[in-house]
């Protein structure tokens, strides 16, 4: 039968529903998983779109998402491998009238990762490209109501020029350190009494350069923070200015850091208040340390 294609006014329940298929999707994935991302048009305020939640999962290792595909048809979902994208899994739910799909991608798949991001991104801040390609899927769809191959060509040249546009402006940074921090993460038991990896950093320099930690949790005082071990081997490799940092708990789950780590932090240099840390990978919200430290003891050191 075949696929009825529809464009229906922005939904905005549809990020509810995301967030509501992500909490089913972590468990099946398990400690495979890095990361979470509603993609695809329900993931652009105000654009009207096939009411498909489109959502993108990275991984440490596809093979084991293969291993799992049961667990994801018991969730109702159809595999169908690559299904023309090299290093794809592709699964969707709804048959026809389908109602999800999800692209998994191993986290080092960069090139697949940066450019469903930056695609969604720019629509998100690019008024006028939004409404055309709304425009432009709202006609395909009047013209194609049931041919979904020819609604999609229609679309290829809009998509294949804006991704180039948005690729060329994407600042992939903050997803990068968030990947850093997720894949050293693993929870591992050192000995009877200590534990490392329940939660993990991930920080770049303003040179560029990104280094990672985890925390070591003792059972006693000598333990140590995420970001002190991070920041322990920037400084190791000879730099001390942090421009941003990204901390993640076991579920990957943001962090902000703690306020010995905070001290720690604002004492490293005078540029120190500007490091941006990251509050919200779906929106890149961030904050800077200074505002979390806006009467610190030590500002007159520095003039």
């Amino acid at each position: 039968m075949p696929q009825h294609v529809i464009v229906t006014p922005y939904n905005p329940t549809w990020p509810e529903i995301y967030k509501e298929e992500k909490k089913l999707l972590s468990a099946i994935v398990g400690s495979n998983l890095i990361g979470i991302y509603h993609i695809g048009s329900t993931s652009v305020p105000n654009l009207a779109a096939k009411p498909v939640i489109d959502i993108m999962i990275t991984v440490r290792s596809l093979s084991a998402i293969d291993d799992i595909e049961n667990l994801f048809e018991a969730a109702g979902y159809e595999a169908l491998g690559e299904y023309g994208i090299k290093g794809r899994r592709y699964f969707r739910k709804g048959g026809e009238e389908r109602t999800h799909q999800i692209h998994i991608f191993q986290a080092e798949d960069r090139k697949n990762i940066e450019r469903h991001l930056a695609f969604r991104n720019y629509l998100r801040m690019n008024e006028k490209v939004r409404n055309e390609y709304e425009k432009l899927k709202t006609e395909l769809a009047k013209k194609f109501p049931w041919d979904i191959d020819s609604y999609c060509d229609g679309k290829d040249k809009f998509i294949k020029e804006t991704e180039e546009k948005a690729l060329a402006v994407y600042d992939p940074t903050w997803d990068k350190l968030y990947t850093a921090a997720r894949l050293i993460q693993n929870e591992r038991v050192i000995s009877p009494f200590v534990e490392a990896g329940t939660v993990a950093a991930a920080l770049i320099t303003d040179n560029g350069n990104i280094y990672t930690g985890v925390c070591l949790d003792t059972a006693c005082s000598l333990g140590m923070c995420a970001e002190r071990n991070t920041i322990s081997t920037m400084i190791s490799s000879g730099e001390s200015t942090i421009k941003r940092i990204v901390i993640t708990d076991s579920a990957g789950n943001l962090m902000l850091p703690c306020l010995a780590c905070q001290e720690l932090m604002m004492q490293l240099g005078k540029e120190s208040k500007n490091t941006e840390i990251l509050q919200d990978l779906e929106s890149e919200k961030a904050i800077i340390l200074g505002a979390m430290q806006p009467a610190w003891w030590g500002d007159d050191r520095y003039s």
